[in-house]
């Protein structure tokens, strides 16, 4: 099929209103032609947009799962949910909790004897719970080789010269290694392949169908298949499709309908469809609870849940991105509600963010206040509502070379205005992000592709400014 005449189909698709759920909510319904109209504005090929509304599952799969090969998104369209595969590995973890088989608070080490990274300190103190917390400290945007059964032990094998950005809990970054090593914690504690556990742990007790953790298992199910989208030019397949080699980090796929069952336990009492206990309400509530805020941010961290405070409401959420796929779950427990938005298009967030905050809004009455800091929840977003403060701070503190392994953040004063530049260690850096405070420590990028996402500078004990905060993740002030 040509590239011309796959469009056109898209085109098409994304206009009726495929496998719908028989309903007569008004609110479902703008937001299915908000998601339709997203889809066309941002050439986005397929979503699958579904809400939960006290215990009622409305659904409807938009689009294609490949512009090359076309089938309808349907509500079982198996999805890589990304990063949203962390909550599953905290509902894991969690399990283990409630059978005494793990203790939040206790080292790494006492589950991972030969546990290892470049501060010997941190190697012998850092705790369960720092890793489901994203609070270890070291660099996190790191991933292991396809190993099979072998990959995290072959991971954790390999991390013993991992740099240590912060002292735990020092500077909040999101740590893509950490829940890496979790997995692992898992595989130990069960015995089992990290595939094996999730399996046993969540998948199964859930009646989660559809769900999996390898290409082999999902290319058995209708699969949407991740495309990059740029400029212009039309959606153009992924090619090769990489899943993520962690399964704890990002390594789930399964489609809406199980996912939004997932949602429905989690605000549950715990209990499985068959009546099964899996997990205790209070375990539940102490995974939605804020275990600490993101420094100079106003968002919290639970238990792998990202929290938020949106008006006179409470979220717990988590996206993800890989591989051309961009995708959100979130809860409203106060209001029995979840809503789950799954694209297949490298730029879905543009389309999740208008999406997610239109059924807010039309669902809960809920909207962001002008300049209210928003953190990483494993998807890119932008600042809804943001006036720059009148009176910009002095740049001179915040001026300087920030580092991690994978490149610099360079923050430059420019006429009195900074401007954040992230640099490679070898190639071309980055286009010049310009920023403004509008806020303490808080900047938002005022001009180019990157317009309206935030930036946060974070400060030691003493009152320095030590680190920068680029898309959830930090970068240390380079010592001169």
């Amino acid at each position: 099929m040509s590239r011309i005449l796959a469009v056109a189909l898209l085109c098409q698709l994304a206009g009726p209103r495929l496998h719908a759920q028989p309903t007569a909510d008004s609110r479902f319904d703008a937001i299915v032609s908000l998601t339709e109209a997203k889809m066309r504005e941002y050439r986005i090929p397929g979503v699958a947009v579904g809400v939960l509304e006290n215990g009622v599952v409305t659904m409807r799969g938009l689009g294609v799962t490949s512009v090359e090969d076309p089938l309808p998104i349907t509500a079982h369209t198996v999805f890589p949910i990304a990063s949203i595969s962390k909550t599953f590995a905290a509902t894991a973890m969690m399990r283990l909790v409630e059978q005494g088989k793990v203790d939040l608070r206790a080292p790494v080490r006492k589950y991972l004897p030969d546990f290892h990274v470049q501060d010997e300190a941190v190697s012998r103190d850092v705790t369960i719970w720092n890793l489901l917390t994203h609070t270890s400290g070291w660099e996190g945007q790191i991933a292991g080789p396809e190993r099979g059964e072998e990959t995290l032990k072959n991971f954790v094998s390999t991390i013993g010269g991992l740099m240590q950005l912060a002292p735990p809990g020092a500077a909040w970054s999101y740590n893509n290694a950490g829940f890496s090593v979790a997995g692992r914690v898992i595989e130990s504690v069960t015995g089992m392949s990290i595939n094996a556990a999730m399996r046993d742990l969540v998948f199964k007790p859930l009646a989660l169908e559809h769900a999996g953790t390898t290409a082999g298992e999902f290319i058995t199910q209708r699969f949407a298949l991740g495309h990059g989208v740029r400029e212009d030019s039309p959606p153009a397949l992924q090619r090769p499709f990489v899943p993520s080699t962690s399964v704890t980090a990002g390594g789930v796929g399964l489609c809406l309908t199980d996912l939004l069952s997932y949602a429905r336990f989690h605000l549950g009492d715990g209990t499985a469809p068959d009546g099964a206990r899996v997990l205790t309400r209070a375990t539940l509530e102490l995974m939605r609870t804020p275990q600490m805020r993101k420094q100079s941010m106003d968002d919290e961290i639970g238990l792998a849940w990202h929290l938020r405070t949106i008006g006179s409401i409470r979220t717990a959420a988590h996206g993800g991105t890989l591989a051309g796929h961009i995708l959100l779950l979130e809860l409203v427990p106060q209001r029995n509600f979840a809503i789950a938005i799954l694209t297949n298009a490298n730029n879905g967030w543009r389309l999740i963010q208008d999406v997610e905050r239109a059924a807010l809004k039309g669902y809960t009455g809920a909207a962001f206040a002008t300049n209210q800091a928003i953190a990483h929840r494993g998807l890119v977003e932008t600042l809804p509502a943001v006036e720059p403060l009148k009176t910009q701070p002095d740049p001179t503190p915040y001026v300087g070379r920030y580092i991690r392994p994978m490149n610099a953040v360079l923050v430059r004063a420019t006429a009195g205005r900074l401007v954040v530049q992230v640099a490679p260690n070898s190639g071309t850096p980055q286009p010049e992000m310009p920023v403004a405070f509008y806020g303490p420590d808080r900047a938002v990028i005022v001009d180019g592709a990157d317009r309206g996402q935030s930036i946060e500078f974070i400060r030691t004990g003493d009152g320095r400014v030590n680190w920068i905060r680029v898309t959830g993740r930090i970068a240390v002030r380079a010592q001169n």
